[in-house]
């Protein structure tokens, strides 16, 4: 899908009108996800994909459509498996098709641009029938461009694609009133309000965040679970085999074999800005080869297990591996936030309050204690 935009900057740059078709559901052996999109130019140029080439001449009628002055359309095509040559899909399943014209208002080439420099930025599209039916925001960390037709909707709208980009997931969104009872899989809903009623396709540009959990404990299947709920992509490290059996781990996305500082050596490129390193090892052989290298690097949070007398050893042995105080104090150790808890599910809820607070700036104090609103900007 990236390699549209620039096309679709380019388009806008020299004054092409085009339209954007993007799958906004897909269930069965659809060819693609969800998000997948094609754009069409007014002079019959076509870029990208929304089914592999099963229904794309439709798709293109349809774009043709909009673009001589027809409404924004969402189209149906699909079979069953068991018929599958008859219309549509011919491998089956079934995708909804939403077609608008891409309008100045909606910068292409910022949306572009934060792409290209790794900017988490999402494009969110009015997808149901209605007055803002093809209207379109750009949401990035702190600024939108173009709307959809209302103020309050705008807030709303930038709120909850804000929350998808932090999790790096594309779908549908319905807010307003609807937005309670949205029941349909992979959307979210926002409660009711003074906002419009609006369902939203939302193409985010961005990785989900990792959690690297090293040490196959039994604190970590409940903290891999919890992670993957809250959108993580979760990987567990152990090197003992008998440990790190994927079965034992249902919540990770990935359960590999290997002494930790090597694997993570060996793997830099997975960890960023929005990476949590949690070390659950509890042993100085694994622990400070491996934080030596966890806290010389980008990672947003890293967080050791350890009672207090093991974590000021533990930093006694990285001072003599070389790291500065600075370095060191990059550490959450004990790891968590004190909520009184016992046993591996309220020890790994602590784990995860502690980086949802990190992440999004929050105190890990009583909201009863607190001023000012309840979610941060």
């Amino acid at each position: 899908m990236r390699h549209l935009l620039d096309q679709a900057a380019e388009w806008q740059r020299i004054g092409t009108r085009f339209a954007m078709a993007t799958v906004i559901r897909a269930e069965g052996s659809s060819p693609h996800g969800v998000g997948a999109s094609m754009l069409v130019s007014e002079d019959g140029r076509v870029v990208g994909s929304v089914s592999g080439g099963c229904v794309e001449a439709a798709v293109c009628a349809a774009a043709e459509g909009v673009l001589a002055g027809g409404p924004p359309v969402g189209e149906r095509y699909g079979v069953d498996d068991g018929d599958a040559f008859a219309v549509g899909l011919t491998c089956g399943g079934t995708i909804d098709v939403f077609v608008r014209e891409v309008g100045p208002e909606i910068s292409m080439a910022r949306l572009a641009e934060s792409v290209a420099t790794g900017e988490p930025v999402a494009l969110a599209t009015a997808v149901a029938a209605g007055a803002t039916a093809g209207t379109g925001i750009v949401v990035g960390r702190d600024w939108t461009a173009g709307g959809l037709g209302d103020a309050a909707l705008d807030r709303a709208a930038a709120d909850a694609v804000r929350s998808m980009l932090a999790r790096g997931v594309s779908g549908l969104v319905s807010l307003g009133e609807e937005g309670a009872g949205a029941a349909a899989v992979g959307a979210e809903g926002l409660g009711p309000g003074c906002v419009p009623e609006c369902e939203l396709m939302v193409q985010s540009y961005a990785d989900p965040p990792r959690l690297l959990i090293f040490g196959a404990a039994e604190f970590a299947r409940p903290l891999a679970r919890f992670g993957a709920l809250l959108g993580h992509r979760v990987t567990l490290c152990d090197a003992r085999p008998a440990f790190a059996d994927p079965q034992r781990f249902p919540g990770a996305h990935e359960v590999v074999v290997d002494r930790p500082d090597r694997w993570l050596a060996a793997r830099a490129d997975r960890v960023g800005p929005t990476t949590a390193i949690c070390v659950l090892t509890h042993d100085a052989r694994f622990d400070v080869p491996l934080l030596e290298l966890a806290l010389r690097g980008p990672a947003a949070y890293i967080g050791a297990m350890g009672s207090r007398r093991t974590h000021e050893d533990r930093l006694d042995r990285l001072r003599e591996a070389g790291l500065s105080e600075a370095e060191l104090a990059r550490l959450r150790s004990p790891i968590g936030l004190d909520l009184g808890g016992y046993g591996p599910e309220e020890t790994a809820l602590s784990v995860v309050a502690e980086i949802v607070a990190l992440r999004r700036g929050g105190s890990g104090l009583p909201l009863t204690d607190c001023d000012g609103p309840v979610h941060r900007a």
